[in-house]
């Protein structure tokens, strides 16, 4: 393969061949049977009514509406420093219980998605915040999901080289993400469950990680044995994974690598991902709607929309370009999901508050709301109760 990248006309290949391998129904409908060892007091999933929820430790169906992005750093600004201090007493304690806490459950979120937030964004630098600890989940006080550092072929990534799934020493880095990350949280009730990759590099890439490619040739596809051997690669990733996070948590969800809806995804790795992970995630900042209901539809298994949103630019009196998260888009999103009966959940795309790289948060650093699209998503949200409450009640 030409190392500077797949084109244009492999990425739609690639894209087709994956829905001819849809077409043929290949995955077999899921049932309530998870990767879970011993789910009993603890989130697992279930299909009641005709439709597949989140059950939550005490036995009620959940729809997971999360908030992603939570990163008191930028309360840290020179210019708003003063916040985290005086306000805050300069504690992690008192901004979750304080602050994260009632705002979320204020604006009718029920859960924390994702709580990692870019920070610089470049071909040679492009961080996110670090994890959150057991400790810091434990303040927050609401059900989260936690991403596990397996790999780095995220599509946004583009410092660091395509692991060997087959090599020694990524099972010994697996076994050591687990014994660091799971252990702490395999005993908590609150805990949803595991991510993996945001948005892994299968088959696509983007213009900063030409340099390394996909973890794949995608013009192998064209033939069995290509395929064939995707099939084998992704396997080996998924029970590699599944593995090291078993030995040490045999309680939680699996909700695998978070998929980028609207690039090349073959039907090989999907294949590999279903028998050891529980749920499949999707980012998707285009249509959420139908490309869930696509994969529920072909695939069985339940679906989670695990990071998404739509921007609006606006223009300040001064002259400055400001962006917000649309609350309208939101709301439209979250109705089309309730017709899905594979939607478990939805994760907004925040962030909670707004720094110089995403450039956007439901609060300015100054802690100000951004009131009209927080009214907007805050309807939504209780939308959304109320039909989980409609539907469960039946």
């Amino acid at each position: 393969m030409n190392r500077k990248g797949m084109t244009r006309r492999r990425m739609i290949q690639a894209t087709l061949a994956a829905g001819m391998a849809l077409s043929t129904g290949r995955i077999a409908s899921a049932s309530v049977k998870t990767t879970q060892v011993d789910a009993s007091g603890y989130f697992t999933i279930d299909k009641r009514g005709g439709r597949w929820w989140f059950i939550t430790p005490e036995g009620e169906p959940f729809f997971s509406i999360g908030m992603n992005h939570i990163d008191p750093a930028s309360l840290r600004f020179v210019e708003n420093g003063h916040i985290w201090r005086e306000k805050y007493g300069n504690s992690m304690r008192r901004w979750l219980t304080e602050s994260v806490a009632p705002n979320l459950k204020s604006w009718g979120f029920n859960s924390i998605g994702w709580t990692q937030e870019v920070i610089t964004r470049g071909p040679t630098n492009h961080r996110h915040s670090r994890h959150f600890t057991y400790d810091e989940y434990q303040w927050a006080g609401l059900p989260y999901c936690h991403q596990l550092p397996f790999g780095d072929f995220h599509q946004w990534e583009s410092e660091t080289r395509n692991p060997d799934f087959f090599s020694e020493e990524f099972a010994e880095w697996c076994d050591h993400v687990a014994r660091e990350h799971c252990v702490p949280l395999s005993k908590d009730p609150k805990l949803i469950g595991y991510f993996y990759i945001d948005c892994p590099t299968w088959v696509h890439i983007r213009k900063h990680n030409v340099w390394k490619g996909p973890l794949f040739d995608p013009d192998k596809l064209e033939t069995k044995a290509g395929r064939a051997e995707l099939r084998n690669l992704a396997t080996q990733w998924y029970k590699v994974t599944h593995d090291a996070i078993r030995r040490y948590d045999p309680h939680h969800l699996i909700l695998g690598d978070r998929y980028e809806a609207n690039a090349a995804l073959p039907i090989e790795v999907v294949e590999a991902a279903a028998p050891y992970v529980d749920v499949l995630s999707f980012q998707d900042f285009r249509d959420p709607v139908a490309h869930l209901a696509e994969w529920y539809r072909q695939t069985g298994k339940p679906v989670l929309w695990a990071d998404g949103a739509h921007t609006i630019k606006t223009t300040s009196p001064d002259g400055e370009t400001c962006l917000h998260t649309d609350g309208k888009w939101w709301g439209e999103a979250l109705a089309g999901l309730r017709q899905n009966p594979g939607c478990i959940g939805a994760h907004i795309c925040g962030a909670y508050i707004r720094n110089r790289s995403r450039r956007r948060g439901l609060l300015d650093p100054f802690e100000n709301p951004d009131t009209p699209n927080v009214k907007l998503i805050t309807d939504a949200n209780r939308q959304m109760e109320s039909w989980v409450k409609r539907m469960t009640s039946e």
